[in-house]
């Protein structure tokens, strides 16, 4: 058995570090000031080395650290991962870019020409991460207010539609999101490897969507019982359509050589806990961001009250945006936890770490060889052949 292991990418900027949390200090998202980085401040004006230079030193070192890929994430504040994702191939050889985007957005037939051209121009190395989006003010600045199940209804015909014009013969959809009249990709296009699929999402609606469509089904980290009733529950609604998926969980990561020491990281990190800000983080209709605010306690002594199980921690969006679970502990502690959750059943990792780039170094050195190599996958040969070529 072989696990795809991926980096997520900070799109949105980056933090110096848990120890100064919701301190940007690359990228644009706390605004251009002394002691920013890439860009950086020099003589009253912005360097020339921008945000995208940093982010391609991100997957050159993910790719060279022995990451598959990487994730790009799309928010309001963020560049567009597609525009990225295209910039960031020439700066690597293998590396795939999981590209998160919400359907709904884009037509499919349009999805399916801008897919299959990253396709032919980078090997095949597009992935997709569909997101259909959490509800909220998040999903209002798109200007989408579509309900919570219909926005899965929607994301499930799309995927239809971009599957039916993929292999180039015409194709007619007339549904309740999208029409299509005789669409289809143009020869050379046309039959390109078509991307996994990562879905995430919790609620009924989305498992039942992820069971038609996922590669992959996508979580958060969370306890490891209520990961596997997940996954159980996605078996099942896959099974009525015929499909076997793979799991595959996004975990922030604090691993140091001694367990004593990512903890102490942690620490120094709680100090700027601002519950209120995860709170707004949380705003909206997702199922998922619910059940994790479900198992964080609202009379908190310590942070070590939120270590529900060894090594793993529920308190990173208190101190940082983004999911609240994650692994804490020795790097040996932490390929285990890792390992415990391969015998659970998953199949892929993204995992995450700040800063972006110095965690990215570490987690690969330190953590993945201790999963075994033989363990993880690697780029087929055929893949660096086309791309030296």
């Amino acid at each position: 058995m072989t696990i795809d292991v991926y980096w997520r990418i900070g799109m949105e900027g980056d933090h110096a570090s848990l120890r100064t949390p919701r301190r940007y200090n690359r990228g644009n998202a706390g605004g251009y000031g002394p002691g920013n980085i890439a860009p950086a401040v020099r003589n009253g004006a912005l360097d020339d080395y921008t945000y995208l230079d940093h982010v391609a030193a991100v997957a050159k070192a993910t790719e060279s650290a022995g990451f598959l890929g990487g994730l790009l994430p799309s928010f309001p504040v963020t560049d567009d991962p597609w525009a990225f994702a295209a910039a960031l191939a020439a700066e690597t050889t293998t590396y795939r870019f999981m590209v998160a985007f919400q359907p709904g957005f884009l037509h499919p037939v349009q999805a399916a020409r801008m897919s299959a051209s990253l396709q032919r121009a980078t090997g095949g190395r597009l992935v997709y991460n569909i997101i259909s989006g959490g509800g909220g003010p998040a999903q209002l600045w798109w200007g989408d207010k579509v309900s919570h199940d219909d926005r899965y209804a929607r994301t499930s015909e799309f995927l239809d539609v971009l599957r039916g014009v993929w292999d180039g013969e015409p194709f007619d959809h007339d549904g309740r999101f999208f029409r299509t009249e005789g669409a289809a990709l143009p020869p050379g296009l046309a039959g390109q490897p078509f991307p996994e699929v990562y879905f995430s999402g919790s609620s009924s609606a989305a498992v039942a969507a992820a069971g038609r469509h996922a590669d992959y089904y996508l979580s958060w980290l969370e306890p490891y019982a209520d990961l596997r009733a997940k996954f159980d529950g996605v078996r099942r609604n896959a099974e009525t359509t015929g499909r076997t998926p793979k799991f595959a969980v996004r975990i922030d990561i604090v691993a140091r050589h001694t367990e004593e020491a990512a903890w102490a990281e942690i620490e120094q990190g709680w100090a700027f806990v601002d519950r209120d800000a995860a709170n707004r983080a949380a705003q909206g209709d997702s199922v998922g961001a619910a059940r994790i605010k479900g198992w964080v306690p609202e009379n908190i002594t310590g942070y070590r009250d939120l270590e529900v199980q060894p090594n793993v921690w529920c308190g990173f969006s208190l101190i940082r945006g983004g999911p609240a679970f994650g692994l804490v502990g020795s790097y040996e502690q932490v390929a285990q936890r890792l390992d415990e959750l391969i015998d659970l059943g998953v199949d892929a990792f993204i995992l995450a770490g700040n800063p972006h780039l110095e965690e990215a170094y570490r987690v690969g050195e330190e953590v993945l060889p201790l999963l075994g190599r033989s363990r993880l996958t690697t780029p087929p040969t055929d893949t660096v052949l086309a791309t030296a070529r």
